[in-house]
């Protein structure tokens, strides 16, 4: 057989890469070594963990590798055939092996210090006065540099030296189409060890969060992955002293008993008078891009979703419920959260310093609790915040259905409900589950397989524009998850688990569309169409029928699932039970955040208003009025309270997202 002959310059890249791998992964053993696991995590295995930091540890020394191997690829600079070459390859060594040294003394500093893997927070300490003074007291400088110097020279020097061997051994010459060949192989099992996975989405930092312990996710994330997955959020901060000034503010609007200003307690401990003696399971349907104003309940004259309209009549409906924001990763966030997302460059599920939550979904004890999407999990790092934040918690993607791939976001909508619907209905014990649709969604895929049974429709472009859609693409989508909602509520009825469960259904957010047509200008013109979701409780036997107007938010979901539910629950969030007392009967506690993430606005709807302003106060706030298009003039005391009202949440929020940590 014939032996491959590898280029020169690839041969050096393997023995750096080999190098570094090996020496991440001793680094991964010291420091558990070092860092011992805590009495919580003492029995956790840690296998799963250190396989996990091998694959973030090859991604490192790809990304390393591949610009060494791209600056090989320029004639002047490669390493063994031009005297710049190899200066550039050991310069371009020299400032990785230098960053390599820093960034794991750093790692290990910060893990002695805050027992957490470096992040992109350690760049506020930086910037406060007494920083430097802190090092200096704490730590051991002297060695610290003594080491990093030390520790940059031998790396640099091992490079050097297995550069010398390479240019000593390799064998010559490998002909042009040898390197092509070569070179096409080793960039691609760079970008697969980069990726990180096969599959639809890479490796993400949040998978380290599905290890089921804090310390066994530390231990996986290598202090680059850490710092750089973090460090477009490092500028995310709150502000504790105007959370602490407008604390009276939040302690009245979300009803806290035992307030407490010095340690922010936004804590309610909500006992039922009279607890579930058969507790009610409870399913909450995650509605992809389920605009009001789209769908029948709005009187809308193309009945796109005449089943849900009918289901409406027969449950607990609020006809004014708003996602606080727009976006399916916001919207999810909100409903498992109870927090607003108010993330300004990205989303708080992809921030690693929001990854533990603390949701009420882990107040249903004793339930078996699952979560069901059609694709992955991955997406958005929705997996990080489910996995970390919910023990037990059974997910169902894309590869565990028995039915074929429609589009990029997985299996059809109708698919998800078949398989739910057959886990419930062999349910043992009671259940909570979450259900997250996706076809009315681009690209508006119909399965084959239903478009026999599911008959389009065909309007023409202006009464398509005038009801609030975009195209007759997205109309027949929208119409097809009403067919999907009634596929399967009529066969969940055929089972014994439908008496005593509670169906949640609510919009993951709205979308874009011109609603004057049944809206005040409010929607169009502030943005509102994005926002306002259906929101439904569902439960023929233990719900009596009733239709809301006051205001709901995604964030008040499972605070009210809990209270229908009558379990106890701790609350720590900005949601509220929309049916009980305090809400039904206090008018000062009605009202909804909005954050517009594409106008970075933030804004509150009570009583007839909308008022709203730019975050960075370029502009002048505005103001709707939500029930007509009349000239609104308010009093200045009025324009006061919005002020405050608005500021006071947005404080607030940005706080919890970082505080409401799993207890």
């Amino acid at each position: 057989m014939k032996r491959i002959k590898i280029p020169s310059s690839i041969q050096w890249l393997l023995i750096i890469s080999i190098f570094f791998i090996v020496l991440m992964s001793v680094l991964r053993i010291i420091e558990m070594n070092i860092f011992p696991k805590p009495a919580l995590d003492i029995d956790h295995p840690m296998g799963r963990a250190f396989w996990l930091g091998l694959r973030y540890d090859l991604r490192i020394v790809s990304v390393a590798a591949l610009v060494g191997f791209i600056l090989s690829l320029i004639p002047a600079l490669h390493p063994f055939r031009k005297p710049a070459g190899k200066k550039a390859a050991f310069i371009y060594w020299g400032i990785f092996t230098f960053l390599f040294v820093f960034m794991y003394i750093a790692g290990f500093a910060y893990f002695a210090y805050l027992g957490a893997s470096l992040n992109a927070s350690v760049l506020e300490y930086l910037q406060e006065d007494a920083s430097f003074g802190m090092v200096m007291e704490t730590y051991p400088v002297f060695w610290i540099l003594f080491t990093l110097i030390a520790g940059t020279f031998v790396l640099h020097w091992f490079i050097r030296l297995s550069y010398r061997w390479v240019q000593k051994n390799a064998e010559r010459p490998v002909s042009k189409s040898g390197r092509i060949s070569t070179g096409i192989v080793y960039f691609l099992i760079l970008a697969f060890f980069i990726f990180g996975r096969l599959g639809q989405y890479p490796l993400r930092w949040s998978d380290a969060f599905t290890l089921g312990s804090d310390y066994a996710s530390n231990m996986a994330l290598n202090p680059f992955q850490s710092f750089f997955s973090t460090l477009q959020h490092s500028n995310v901060a709150y502000d504790k002293e105007a959370v602490k000034k407008n604390y009276p503010l939040m302690v009245d609007f979300l009803d806290i008993r035992q307030p407490d200003q010095n340690n922010l307690n936004f804590e309610r401990v909500i006992s039922p008078d009279t607890p579930s003696v058969h507790p009610p399971n409870v399913v909450v349907v995650i509605c992809e891009s389920f605009s009001y104003v789209k769908s029948s309940m709005s009187g809308n004259t193309l009945n796109p979703t005449p089943y849900f309209d009918s289901l409406s009549k027969q449950g607990l409906f609020f006809t004014r419920c708003f996602s606080p924001s727009v976006g399916t990763a916001r919207g999810v966030w909100a409903v498992i959260t109870g927090t607003p997302d108010v993330e300004r460059n990205s989303t708080s599920s992809r921030n690693p310093g929001a990854v533990n939550q603390h949701t009420i979904i882990n107040a249903f004890k004793n339930y078996d609790k699952s979560y069901y999407i059609g694709g992955s999990l991955s997406w958005a790092n929705i997996r990080g915040l489910l996995e970390n934040n919910i023990p037990g918690l059974k997910t169902i993607e894309q590869p565990d259905y028995d039915a074929p791939k429609i589009n990029v976001w997985g299996v059809s909508d109708k698919h998800i409900f078949e398989r739910a619907n057959q886990d419930f209905s062999k349910a043992t014990k009671p259940f909570f589950a979450i259900i997250q649709t996706a076809d009315n969604h681009r690209p508006y895929t119909i399965p084959e397989d239903d478009k026999d049974s599911f008959k389009l429709v065909k309007y023409g472009q202006k009464e398509i524009l005038e009801n609030g859609f975009t195209s007759l693409e997205e109309l027949n989508a929208f119409r097809y998850t009403d067919y999907c909602y009634r596929h399967f509520i009529e066969a969940a009825k055929k089972e014994p688990y439908f008496k005593n469960t509670i169906f949640v259904f609510v919009g993951d957010h709205g979308t874009k569309g011109d609603a004057s047509k049944y809206f005040p200008d409010a929607w169009t013109n502030g943005s509102l169409v994005n926002m306002h979701v259906p929101l439904l409780f569902y439960a023929p036997e233990l719900i009596k029928p009733e239709q809301i107007n006051s205001y709901a938010s995604q964030a008040d979901v499972l605070p009210t699932a809990a209270g229908l539910a009558k379990i106890p629950y701790r609350n720590t969030t900005m949601g509220r039970d929309l049916m009980s007392a305090e809400m039904r009967t206090n008018p000062a506690h009605d009202g909804v955040f909005i954050y517009d993430p594409s106008n970075i606005t933030i804004g509150l709807m009570q009583d007839s208003l909308y008022y709203f302003y730019d975050v960075d106060r370029q502009q002048k706030p505005k103001v709707f009025n939500m029930f007509n298009n009349h000239p609104v003039q308010i009093s200045d005391s009025i324009k006061q309270h919005y002020e405050s009202l608005i500021n006071a949440i947005y404080q607030t929020d940005k706080y919890m997202i970082l505080n409401n940590k799993v207890h």
